[in-house]
Formats: structure tokens, C-alpha cells, sequence
């Protein structure tokens, strides 16, 4: 054995990871030790992995994924820009849930007026889209919405669009959005009669991300009035984003109810 070696322990300390991190990197392969004793199964290294050892604690510091920190410490290029990426969208996340907890903070909790509106059946065109969870929902309505343009254009000013999201939230998200037609208009989408009735209906005014609010509102209206909720919440959105500021959009957000008996 070369005598420039060091056991775990000490070189534990010099790339200050653990003697079970060390281990783990050394199954990984992402660590190799410089000598392992055949005997005894002993570990040991050589001083000059330790910068690799404390670039792996830098990066690990950093949450990059150890599948990540492999590509880094070969050498791959932009095997970081993943990482940004997805930091830079959980930090935007982050900050559209502080505005909706601001909004909170000043108004309370939501109590937006809620009625009650009659619903004929409209014919539309329908594509879905999974989300991965509540926190994809905002990316999953976006391309939903362009696919659905791109399948029916617009032909005239009055065209509409309805987002449909289940009211019960789970790890992956249907989320659907129907562009409602005209008597004599078709399209590259699939056609479906969205079922009318009965609705609770409270306007939101405001960005999409706090949309959420309103429809709290209009579900616990429902409950205390023990009316039973069919089907998913429907957003009916009347504003035009690309001319509508984010705090000016007006959204309708409906549920079908079944009174009680």
C-alpha cells in the first residue's frame, strides 16, 4: 500500500463528508476510493480527491441531484442548467403563493360574493392536459389553451373559453379547457357538450395564480348551504390576458350544485 494514502476517517474529515457518505459515493461510483485492502475491506484515499469530495458537499449543499453532481465532476457541459431551471421555477412558485399569502394577510379569508346562475348545455371543443400536481396546473392550462386555439382559431371577438379542474386535488391533474362553438363551427379538437344546470358562480378579479382563493369561496359557500358539488370547477375566462393586466382579469368561477331536497 502506498504510504500517500489515508484511511476513511481522516479523509472524511479533509473533504468534510462522513465515513457513510464516503461509503455511499464509493457504491454510487460517483467516489471511488484510491486503494480498497482486500483483507480487511478497508477503505483509502489520496489527499488529492479531496477537492472532489468538497466539490460533491458543495454541489449536494446546493440540492443538485447526485445523478447531476456525476455529469459535473466529469465534465459534462450544462449539466447544471436542469437545476437552474427547476430552482428558478420553485422559486417562482414561491412567489405567486407569498402574493396569494399577502392577499390573504390583507383581506382575510376569502368570502367572495357567490350566486346562483342557470347553465344551458354548450357544445365545445375540449383538450386535456396532465399536470404534475397543483403546483403544474398554471403550465398544463397554458398549453392547454394553445392547443385548443391552434385546433379552432378564433373567428370573431366572442370567442370563449372555459378551464375545467377537478375540485379534488391530487399527484397528477387532468386539467382540461373547452373552447366553446358556434352552431356551425368545428375543428381539429374534440367535440363534447359540456353539461349545463345549476351553478354557484363568484366573479374573481385578479392574477390567475390567486384564482384559487375564489373558488375556496365558492365551495365553502356551497357547504354551508349543504349543497352537494357535481362535476369539476369550471373557470370562464372573460378578460383577454394579452390586453388585461394581471390585477384587472375577471374570471368566472362556477360549480355545478345539486340543491338540497
Amino acid at each position: 500500500m502506498e504510504d500517500d494514502l489515508l484511511p476513511i476517517g481522516q479523509f472524511a474529515q479533509l473533504g468534510r463528508l462522513s465515513v457513510k457518505q464516503l461509503r455511499h459515493y464509493d457504491e454510487l461510483g460517483l467516489l471511488r476510493p484510491a486503494y480498497v485492502d482486500a483483507a480487511t475491506g478497508y477503505r483509502y484515499y489520496r489527499a488529492a480527491q479531496a477537492r472532489e469530495a468538497l466539490a460533491i458537499g458543495l454541489l449536494r449543499s446546493m440540492d443538485v441531484p447526485l445523478a447531476v453532481v456525476a455529469q459535473v465532476l466529469a465534465g459534462g457541459p450544462g449539466a447544471l442548467a436542469p437545476v437552474r431551471d427547476d430552482l428558478e421555477a420553485e422559486l417562482a412558485r414561491r412567489r405567486r403563493m407569498l402574493a396569494v399569502l399577502e392577499r390573504v394577510m390583507a383581506e382575510g379569508l376569502p368570502s367572495a360574493p357567490v350566486r346562483l346562475v342557470a347553465e344551458p348545455a354548450r357544445r365545445a371543443a375540449v383538450v386535456r392536459e396532465v399536470a404534475r400536481g397543483p403546483e403544474d396546473i398554471g403550465r398544463a392550462t397554458s398549453a392547454a389553451v394553445r392547443r385548443v386555439l391552434a385546433a379552432v382559431p378564433a373567428g370573431g371577438d366572442d370567442v370563449r373559453l372555459i378551464g375545467l379542474f377537478p375540485a379534488d386535488l391530487g399527484e397528477v391533474v387532468e386539467v382540461s379547457v373547452a373552447r366553446v362553438l358556434g352552431d356551425e363551427e368545428g375543428g381539429g379538437a374534440e367535440v363534447e357538450v359540456l353539461p349545463g344546470g345549476v351553478f354557484a358562480c363568484a366573479t374573481h378579479v385578479g392574477p390567475y395564480e390567486q384564482i384559487s382563493l375564489t373558488a375556496h369561496a365558492v365551495l365553502a359557500w356551497c357547504a354551508e348551504r349543504r349543497h352537494g358539488v357535481r362535476g369539476p370547477i369550471r373557470e370562464v375566462y372573460v378578460s383577454d390576458p394579452a390586453l388585461t393586466p394581471p390585477e384587472s382579469l375577471t374570471t368566472d368561477v362556477m360549480v355545478a350544485v345539486e340543491e338540497e331536497q
